[in-house]
């Protein structure tokens, strides 16, 4: 009788990282992608709705950016609730709810309607985001962290890239049909979150130890490894706390904060951008007498999202080789800020475009491996609230950043002002995480990284 030797421990860490990644993050990039897609299609839905129902370009910049607000408000909470119900209900239950209220923005009929359900929109996808960034940090190892987190923010790229063509598409052939193509807009894509919410609940898993899917020696693995990691974190570091004792802990924490207002300045650049680059390309008529029709604004609109796709998971694959994060994405922030304040001054419709072109790509690559950082000193319930509370202050940005490009551009009658203003929260933001505090030490070493690497304890 043979016997089949067990695999080293490098073959057990391969297969099971392989194993890990091919079951949840393609599904987690697909949830991320009909996010996205209910989030910022009111950008081409305002290229039509605005005038239909009287709507300026302030109240617009309102009605956007206040989903952020209620994001802002339930963010903590709900991942709180995420941590105690576990993801596979919590996500679900998010995505139900958004469904169904990005499908009633087809049924609005006055600027206050638009208002109110982008702000119950807001309410309804708070979590979702930071709850998904917390579930990586339950099945991902810190060195494999920052890649992981860029491969599921390929939603973002593919929803712009997809969204746009489609968006429009869908406006085109509800007009073809005698619909109002932006409410037809709103109805079919909403569809999806509801149908892959119910899905949600049966697919995902909360634990590797629930993980019937993985042998017992990758089980095994998996959930030594990241427990191993887990006793090192500065938050757990001594005697254990109570549950609300490590939300205080979290919420008080020093470097959570300074990594929120760092994810404020840089999220300015990415929210700006999704809900007005289709009406700055649409101004370049009235600007530079240049004929933009709707199919174009939405593949153009595409093309910096493409790139940026790209350009992150090369820069976070850098970041995991290097083993470096402040610089990787400080430096790619500041990149994008320089990039679109020059072409906003060199003025020249194809200069601008480039410009936003260098700016996704510099934003979602510092996004990117921003996030790889907060998950090396949080941990388990508060874990939950610092992540939610970085992304809720961060994201407040979509809510002042648009409001303010809206309200500048009825006061001066130019995007540029507004964007200028954006450019400096995202180059304020990226010098910030290149000088926020902490200490060289090798982010593969799971003993030792993750209590220095924000300059110690929080």
């Amino acid at each position: 009788m043979t016997t089949t030797p067990l695999p080293d421990v490098t073959d057990i860490e391969k297969q099971t990282i392989k194993r890990v990644t091919k079951r949840m993050i393609p599904f987690l990039i697909l949830l991320f992608v009909v996010a996205f897609l209910d989030r910022n299609n009111v950008g081409f839905a305002a290229l039509r709705m605005n005038d239909d129902i009287g709507i300026s370009q302030t109240l617009y910049g309102l009605g956007a950016g206040i989903f952020f607000l209620g994001y802002f408000i339930f963010e903590v909470p709900s991942n709180v609730l995420l941590h105690r119900y576990g993801a596979r209900v919590w996500i679900a239950r998010i995505m139900v709810t958004w469904g169904i209220i990005a499908g009633a923005m087809g049924f609005l009929q006055t600027p206050v309607h638009f208002v109110s359900l982008r702000f119950l929109l807001g309410i309804a996808e708070a979590g979702f985001f930071p709850g998904v960034i917390y579930l990586l940090s339950l099945w991902f190892p810190s060195r494999y962290r920052a890649r992981m987190i860029a491969t599921f923010y390929l939603g973002v790229p593919i929803a712009q890239v997809i969204g746009a063509p489609l968006s429009v598409g869908l406006m085109e052939m509800g007009d073809a049909l005698g619909f109002v193509g932006w409410r037809l807009m709103y109805i079919v894509e909403a569809v999806p979150a509801v149908i892959l919410g119910v899905v949600c609940y049966f697919y995902l898993t909360d634990h590797p130890r629930q993980a019937h899917w993985l042998t017992d020696e990758q089980r095994n693995w998996l959930i030594n490894t990241l427990e191993h990691e887990e006793r090192n974190k500065p938050l757990v570091v001594g005697i254990q706390p109570s549950k609300w004792e490590m939300i205080r802990k979290a919420l008080s924490s020093r470097q959570v904060w300074l990594l929120a207002l760092v994810y404020f300045g840089i999220t300015s650049g990415s929210n700006a951008m999704n809900f007005f680059m289709p009406t700055v390309l649409a101004s370049f008529r009235g600007s530079f007498g240049l004929e933009i029709g709707l199919m174009q604004n939405g593949l153009i609109t595409a093309i910096p999202y493409a790139l940026a796709a790209v350009a992150m998971i090369w820069w976070s694959r850098r970041s995991d080789r290097l083993q470096e994060r402040h610089w990787h994405a400080g430096g790619a922030a500041m990149l994008a800020a320089v990039s679109i304040a020059v072409a906003l001054w060199l003025n020249q419709p194809w200069i601008i475009v480039i410009g936003f072109i260098l700016l996704a790509m510099g934003v979602y690559s510092a996004i990117n491996v921003f996030w790889a950082v907060p998950g090396q000193v949080l941990t388990g319930l508060g874990a939950a609230a610092g992540i939610g509370l970085i992304n809720s202050i961060g994201n407040l940005s979509g809510f002042i950043g648009p409001y303010l490009t809206g309200y500048l551009f009825n006061v001066t009658g130019s995007y540029t002002p507004g964007f200028l203003v954006i450019a400096a929260l995202v180059g304020a933001g990226g010098l910030g995480m290149v000088l926020m505090p902490r200490n060289k030490v090798s982010l593969g070493n799971a003993a030792g990284a993750t209590s220095a690497t924000l300059g110690g304890k929080a």
